[in-house]
């Protein structure tokens, strides 16, 4: 073992300890938390178990089920669980004081962090509930009359094709649908799938970074600059790619995001974030209004009536968990993780994976279907004989079942997934 990596194995451990036992809300969390390895060439540790292993340990993992339905919603570390629980007692014991007056003076900071993590400014992002609450609020407060036309695709989620749905039914907006062919290993021919469909109507492209179905991700960049040089605007839905790809917001060409903080930065559930450019602030009605519905503040998206407070600042403790790790050394765990179990289940007969195993197409989540078998049949025999949770999935044309690991889940977990694929084939 080198030195280096026996510095960081050592410094990582501790410092995991001192979060996975931090109860405290009065003290500071070690200020090595922001730069945990200085002095330390930090070695890739993609493969490291002694690594990962130390991670596990902060969260509160089954002993008996193994969850690879990641993809849904991730849970939160200890730290986070600790705060939450601390928080929640705190308020009980005088509400309005400490909800109104003392935890609703962390939402400045606790903002400041959340540009840092997508390198933006502090006044481009608004707190909330969900991916679904903030991209509800761009859909349903985008200026947009009978006349203009909407391109998006079948694979988007349900939540906020329905609210394009209601606009179509309510104002009389015309949906285009973009026609994808997944798995897809070709940036032209994901980016021809929405390009082909804009005309002079259409006023707003809608496209899903990372598609929860199957994993596929799509180059929304690269469709979002053919779409400002027809001064179309763009929405992304960074449900499931932020805190998981290494990416900024502005690498994306968005000009309004929404995301999931319960997802892969392992926030407290039910929080999110909503990202909109500067100058167009203005431009969106809020969907609970203030005062000032059409003003150019950001925190006009904020007023959300009584809300939870502690679930608001426990965020703080998953970013900062979130940051000991880092964007890229999880994207390139998960990566590897996704493409350890999907190799070896490729060579069992019958065995199909709906999603590439190319960084560039994929990351985390991989969807496999099994021959002979329903997605529904072979989600409840993982489950039932060998305790894996997962989830089917059928969309569109896509059938079978959404595998999605965590930082915590081990090689021996996926080994076991293997197995059982393995013994459900052959018993068919």
């Amino acid at each position: 073992m080198t030195s280096d990596r026996r510095s960081f194995l050592k410094q990582a451990s501790l410092l995991l300890g001192s979060l996975a036992l931090h109860k405290s809300l009065d003290a500071a969390l070690p200020p090595q938390i922001y730069q945990p390895f200085a002095g330390t060439t930090i070695p890739d540790v993609t493969k490291d178990e002694d690594f990962w292993a130390n991670i596990r340990l902060a969260y509160a993992c089954s002993p008996t089920l193994i969850n690879l339905n990641n993809g849904g919603v991730c849970p939160a570390p200890r730290i986070t669980q600790d705060a939450l629980d601390n928080y929640n007692r705190m308020c009980n014991e005088m509400p309005s004081y400490y909800m109104w007056r003392i935890l609703d003076q962390g939402r400045e900071p606790l903002r400041e962090s959340l540009a840092a993590l997508a390198d933006c400014s502090p006044e481009e992002i608004a707190i909330n509930r969900n991916a679904t609450e903030a991209l509800n609020t761009i859909i349903l407060g985008l200026n947009l009359s009978s006349k203009d036309e909407v391109v998006l695709g079948k694979f988007d989620y349900p939540n906020m094709i329905n609210a394009w749905k209601q606009r179509e039914k309510r104002e009389g907006i015309k949906l285009v649908w973009a026609e994808l062919e997944l798995p897809c290993e070709n940036d032209d021919t994901l980016v021809e799938a929405y390009t082909s469909l804009f005309t002079e109507k259409t006023k707003v492209v809608y496209l899903t970074h990372l598609i929860n179905w199957t994993g596929q991700i799509l180059p929304v960049r690269k469709i979002a600059d053919e779409a400002h040089k027809r001064g179309i605007e763009v929405i992304v839905d960074g449900a499931h790619s932020f805190a998981l790809l290494a990416y900024k917001i502005e690498d994306l060409g968005a000009d309004y995001f929404g995301t999931s903080l319960h997802k892969w930065l392992c926030g407290p559930f039910g929080s999110g974030m909503l990202y909109i450019k500067k100058e167009k602030i203005k431009n969106i009605w809020a969907l609970v209004s203030n005062d000032k519905p059409d003003g150019e503040d950001i925190r006009k998206f904020e007023s959300l009536g009584t809300r939870s407070f502690p679930i608001e600042m426990a965020i703080g403790y998953s970013l900062d968990f979130h940051n000991l790790i880092g964007t890229e050394r999880k994207q390139k765990r998960m990566h590897y993780l996704k493409t350890y179990w999907a190799e070896k289940a490729l060579e069992i007969e019958g065995v199909k994976l709906n999603t590439s195993l190319k960084p560039k197409y994929s990351c985390a989540i991989a969807h496999v279907e099994m021959e002979g078998l329903t997605h529904t049949d072979l989600v409840n025999k993982l489950f039932a004989d060998y305790k894996i949770h997962a989830v089917g999935i059928e969309k569109e044309y896509i059938k079978g079942v959404r595998i999605t690991p965590n930082v915590y889940t081990t090689l021996q977990e996926l080994d076991k997934l293997v197995g059982a694929l393995q013994k459900i084939a052959a018993k068919r």
